[in-house]
């Protein structure tokens, strides 16, 4: 059994042009090496795109061409990326993204990826288990357990905060089997994260944008939660009328 005090895990972040793989390119990527009692080595770069930076994505990580210039390309980073993170478990919160666009580059650029069948913890789904933050964006859960702040949303910075992040969050487990054996499964979520009903209740959200939302394609754990909703009201219809004799009059 792999205890989490024993274990070196390595968080990652990446910061990007844009959130499609398959479109976007990184411009910046962190990653720390770790155990619960120690930070262990540090690894971080700007990489040139060689694409433009649309606006809206400046105005979340403030990272401008002009501080890309003569920054290494992403065929020189990668390589040196994988020899960091060895065979590490993976930490990051949403970090099936950041690992689509690491694999998503090393395919554009053919060169071999050793992450494709990498073990990785996401902590955005272990704070929705924890269920206890108002919201589970990273700097919500900063602020929720009280971590000093680190600056600017950049990706160490990032890094730092969900190191310490993944630690609260993981208190109640002993091993990193038991966090892999929990996450298989669903969670059920108490709000819609996102969309035009973000933070509402999902019993409050009417059922034609359930029904609606339902065929989208979302994680594992906003599917089960729209599934679980509309069968409870599908329950609570089929007993209204079975208990009503004039219901089908």
């Amino acid at each position: 059994m792999g205890e989490l005090k024993n274990t070196t895990f390595v968080c990652l972040d990446c910061e990007t042009t844009g959130l499609e793989p398959k479109t976007d390119r990184i411009i910046e990527i962190a990653a720390a090496t770790f155990t619960f009692s120690d930070t262990l080595d540090l690894f971080e770069t700007l990489v040139d795109p060689q694409c433009p930076i649309p606006e809206s994505s400046i105005a979340i990580h403030h990272i401008t061409p002009d501080m890309l210039e003569g920054k290494p390309k992403i065929h020189e980073v990668l390589p040196l990326l994988f020899t960091f993170v060895d065979n590490y478990i993976f930490v990051g919160h949403g970090i099936e993204l950041d690992l689509a666009f690491i694999r998503a580059e090393s395919k554009r650029h053919q060169i071999p990826c050793p992450l494709e069948r990498t073990s990785s913890i996401d902590t955005l789904r272990l704070a929705r288990l924890y269920g206890e933050s108002p919201t589970n964006s990273l700097e919500r859960l900063r602020q929720h357990f009280n971590i000093e702040p680190e600056g600017a949303h950049r990706a160490m910075s990032d890094v730092t905060v969900n190191i310490s992040v993944f630690k609260y969050l993981a208190q109640n487990f002993k091993t990193t089997e038991q966090i892999f054996e929990r996450l298989k499964k669903p969670i059920l979520l108490k709000t819609m994260p996102l969309g035009k009903y973000k933070g509402r209740p999902f019993n409050e959200i009417p059922q034609e944008y359930l029904e609606w939302a339902i065929r989208g394609d979302f994680d594992m754990d906003l599917r089960y939660s729209i599934h679980t909703e509309l069968q409870k009201r599908r329950k609570g219809t089929q007993f209204s009328q079975a208990s009503n004799p004039f219901a089908n009059l």
